[in-house]
């Protein structure tokens, strides 16, 4: 810090203050506020009680656009997902509201299926991923952030994309709007 003629000056030893001289107590923490994410913490896992909370049920209602819908199908849809662990993050989701994967249908499953290979398919295409995660938590205590509805996650990956962000901040730099992305992944994606 600086006096009013700009003249470094000594800080008492443990005493930690900012340019706006505000005092703070040092840790080995940086942090990113993520004022966004508050609906989903003060929501929980009880914020979607049913099909009309539920985002999955209420997205195919809305525009392609303003849902992040790439691909509507017979029975199942894409979308992007709105919190990306990478660009291009998607989810394959039934429009019926179950939340297992042992409830959909044969016909469910299959369209499924191959919503996830065409999805994967895409991403090369228009991302050049060198891999992928692809994977569905069940239940609360499997992980799902949304339980309730049935939904695969196929997230694209690179060499190099697990930087120290996510390990030491749980923080990821995402490189696209996701309405970038949703354009190019829909533009791609073939005629149904």
């Amino acid at each position: 810090m600086t006096d009013s003629a700009g003249v470094p000056h000594q800080q008492p030893e443990g005493q930690m203050t900012d340019e706006f001289e505000l005092a703070g107590v040092p840790d080995a923490f940086q942090r990113l506020w993520t004022p966004h994410r508050m609906a989903y913490v003060k929501g929980g896992q009880d914020q979607f009680k049913g099909k009309d909370e539920c985002p999955f049920c209420v997205a195919p209602g809305r525009s392609d656009e303003e849902s992040l819908i790439v691909y509507r199908g017979k029975f199942n849809y894409v979308v992007l997902n709105l919190f990306p662990y990478n660009p291009g993050h998607l989810l394959i989701c039934p429009y019926r509201h179950v939340p297992d994967y042992t409830d959909i249908t044969v016909e469910e499953t299959a369209e499924f299926a191959e919503l996830t290979q065409t999805a994967m398919r895409v991403l090369r295409k228009v991302a050049n991923p060198t891999g992928f995660n692809l994977g569905m938590n069940q239940g609360v205590t499997g992980g799902a952030g949304v339980a309730a509805h049935l939904h695969q996650h196929v997230v694209p990956r690179w060499g190099g994309d697990g930087n120290f962000l996510p390990i030491i901040a749980q923080t990821k730099a995402i490189t696209q709007t996701l309405d970038e992305v949703r354009q190019q992944v829909a533009q791609a994606w073939p005629a149904g």
